[in-house]
């Protein structure tokens, strides 16, 4: 292949701004190996030095020359450790080395592996191999001694176009490179392929951020992600430009070009760079020859910088209502786990700053204050923003001398190697504490960038972060503008922001969407207790004390009641507290086994009350009752080895004696229907309790309706 369209191919890249009456942000100079003779270019760093592109004649006696009349370009490396001059340049390996064009390269971490560019047909002669489908591509090659050996081609390399700048990420994981496929967005675009564990997956396109209709090569990744490449299809100075992106939430930003006088009105491109870029190489041809620069920068290019933010502490908490409570009885209070309570289902709170809080919020009895039952509750982990900070004034008058800090810069596991600000009227300065001062009224965006290494992967990094300073030229302005500063913001919701962490949630509000009931639970035990032990000697006798084994701790827990109305079971909890039974509590329990939730879903569809499925004032059932326990039979008949508990509850109206027969009656009503359609008698219990156990206040008569109920217990299942 000619060395115009190699190059045309594999060298495109970068863009600069040139700031006018700017310090440099770096100073280049001819690399101390690069000639004027010769051509030099796409270096790499290698173990002890740099490897690099050339087509200096190595000998003399094959000497494949290109159509004008220079050396054939080889694959070199020069020792960087010392001085590093043209006699010190050698070829890098004789074993990759060809008739036709070699290069650019990689290098795996350990240098051992190297991933390069040439010919995809190299035996033959020159002539034989010069058609337009003797493509470049990539191949690989280890290092056994001083030899490379084991030359195999790079799976996706194809005659119908060129792949060719490999770059492999630090990480060994992606193998980035250039490629004119036509598919692409036009001339050469960037792509990357993944490393699987044993080969490479296919090529993904870097996408339209990063690749244009012009051509976009030689990529280079550094430690933190940051990609360089060079393009001439992006806003450049003048010819190929180097550029800089990085991803951010699996997005390329935007590019930015690289500052004057890395790029210029010439072609740049080929980029290499320290891990905090304070010093690298590049490609160029602004002195009528392709030659690699040396760079060093004077004051760190802030590339991408974010609004600064403010950590928030205040914030607002609410919850859903679907549950309804008593509101003369109960109030929600919230418990912020910092001192702080607050009533109401909505409120606003503000924490002293960050740290781990646990929230509950409460329904609580007005007159005690006693906890009856938690509705939502979450541990919060409340972060500060990791960012840096700038640290000044928000406004100044023009000539005012204003310190600027970057000390409260919050960047844990990692420390911060250099500071560097941008003032936002062209001036420039490196410190943590600076001070500076504004000539002219107006508005100014000052960036503080800083270059960070994290403390356990030593990774280097950069973060930038911009606020906005106002200066005047008289004190009425400032004052006014400060005092539109002040005007109150609404507070965020904490589900909402970022750096709130909320772990351990609970949420009845999304627990009963599934099949639940409220237990009052009187105690637990990590022993199995006798159901006539002393302990359980108080509980009245309407009470039947059910053992549940909690399998998720191996406890056992003891529950005298189960409802599936929440202010249902607040009767049975309040007097079972009284009897000095102090960790009692309500708690949820969702339903798993099958006859359970069937019997569940049943009394959902056609309620509890029994004035729906008895006479009124008498036992004998009505329509509703009979097809409520025809689907009864049916269940039965399902669950053979099953026994049934009905039982039937009035409210307070009429003597004790005469609701307790009646209910006793109505609950053998069912019972005997059951036992007519052929439901065994030994599986049925019949029970009636009158008024005992009310579950509403029997105060009015809405409370009273909710009294007269039926329950379908299960008893066993074999």
């Amino acid at each position: 292949m000619k060395r115009k369209q190699l190059l045309g191919i594999i060298a495109t890249f970068y863009i600069h701004i040139l700031v006018s009456g700017q310090s440099e942000t770096y100073t280049v100079n001819p690399a101390t190996f690069s000639s004027d003779k010769y051509d030099e270019f796409s270096p790499i760093y290698y173990k002890n030095g740099i490897v690099f592109c050339t087509n200096r004649n190595r000998n003399l006696f094959l000497n494949y020359s290109s159509s004008e009349n220079k050396g054939l370009l080889k694959i070199n490396f020069v020792d960087t450790t010392g001085e590093a001059t043209l006699r010190s340049v050698r070829l890098l390996s004789r074993s990759l080395t060809t008739k036709f064009n070699d290069g650019p390269v990689t290098f795996n971490s350990r240098g051992d592996t190297i991933y390069y560019s040439r010919n995809l047909k190299v035996n033959g002669s020159l002539r034989e191999n010069s058609n337009p489908r003797n493509k470049l591509g990539i191949f690989s090659a280890v290092q056994e001694g001083k030899k490379w050996t084991n030359i195999r081609d790079f799976k996706f390399n194809n005659e119908r176009y060129n792949i060719t700048t490999p770059f492999l990420s630090p990480d060994g994981k992606k193998l980035f490179y250039a490629s004119d496929n036509p598919e692409g967005f036009g001339g050469s675009d960037l792509y990357y392929s993944q490393w699987k564990g044993d080969y490479w997956d296919d090529p993904v396109n870097l996408g339209p951020v990063i690749n244009t209709s012009g051509n976009e090569s030689y990529p280079f990744v550094n430690e933190a992600g940051g990609l360089f490449f060079s393009s001439d299809g992006h806003p450049s100075f003048g010819g190929k430009d180097i550029f800089f992106s990085k991803l951010s939430d699996s997005t390329w930003l935007s590019p930015v070009r690289l500052d004057a006088p890395i790029n210029s009105q010439f072609d740049d491109f080929a980029l290499i760079t320290d891990s905090v870029m304070n010093e690298g190489f590049f490609s160029t041809n602004r002195d009528n020859s392709l030659d690699i620069y040396h760079y060093k920068t004077n004051i760190h290019q802030l590339f991408y910088c974010e609004n600064q933010r403010t950590n928030e502490y205040c914030f607002t908490f609410s919850d859903e209502t679907n549950i309804m409570i008593d509101n003369s009885t109960f109030q929600y209070e919230w418990n912020f786990g910092d001192g702080g309570k607050t009533i109401g289902l909505n409120v606003e709170h503000c924490f002293p700053g960050p740290g781990k809080y646990a929230v509950n919020l409460n329904i609580v009895e007005k007159k005690s204050g006693r906890v009856f039952f938690s509705k939502l509750s979450f541990d919060l982990e409340l972060k500060n923003i990791e960012q840096p900070v700038i640290t000044s004034s928000s406004t100044a008058m023009a000539g005012d001398l204003i310190r600027f800090d970057g000390l409260s810069s919050y960047f844990p596991g990692s420390r911060i190697l250099n500071y560097t600000w941008y003032f936002g009227d062209g001036e420039k300065a490196t410190g943590e504490a600076i001070e500076h001062s504004y000539q002219e009224r107006g508005e100014y965006e000052v960036k503080l960038g800083l270059i960070l290494r994290h403390d356990n992967t030593g990774i280097i990094s950069e973060a930038c972060t911009q606020k906005r300073i106002a200066i005047f030229n008289n004190t009425q302005e400032k004052l006014s503008y400060e005092t539109r500063l002040k005007k109150p913001t609404l507070k965020t919701n904490i589900n909402n922001y970022d750096h709130a962490f909320l772990t351990n949630s609970y949420s009845l509000e999304k627990e009963v969407l599934q099949d639940v009931v409220f237990q009052v639970e009187i105690l637990t035990s990590k022993t199995r207790l006798d159901l006539n032990d002393k302990i359980f000697r108080n509980v009245p006798k309407k009470y039947t004390v059910k053992e549940v084994i909690l399998h998720e701790t191996n406890m056992f827990s003891y529950i005298i009641d189960e409802e599936m109305n929440l202010m249902a079971t607040y009767p049975a909890y309040n007097e079972i507290i009284a009897l000095g039974y102090k960790n009692a509590r309500v708690k949820t329990f969702i339903l798993e086994d099958p006859p359970t939730k069937e019997i569940y879903n049943l009394i959902k569809i056609f309620g509890v009350s029994t004035d729906v499925f008895f006479k009124k004032n008498d036992h004998s059932l009505a329509s509703a009752g009979t097809q409520l326990l025809d689907l009864i039979l049916g269940f039965m008949s399902k669950y053979p080895g099953m026994k049934l508990e009905i039982v039937i509850h009035t409210d307070n109206l009429g003597s004790p004696n005469s609701n307790m027969l009646l209910s006793q009656q109505r609950a053998e009503a069912m019972v005997n229907y059951l036992i007519i359609n052929g439901v065994s008698s030994t599986r049925l219990i019949a029970k009636g309790f009158g008024g005992l156990k009310p579950i509403a206040s029997n105060a009015l008569e809405a409370d009273r309706k909710l009294n007269r109920r039926v329950e379908f217990n299960i008893i066993t299942e074999k």
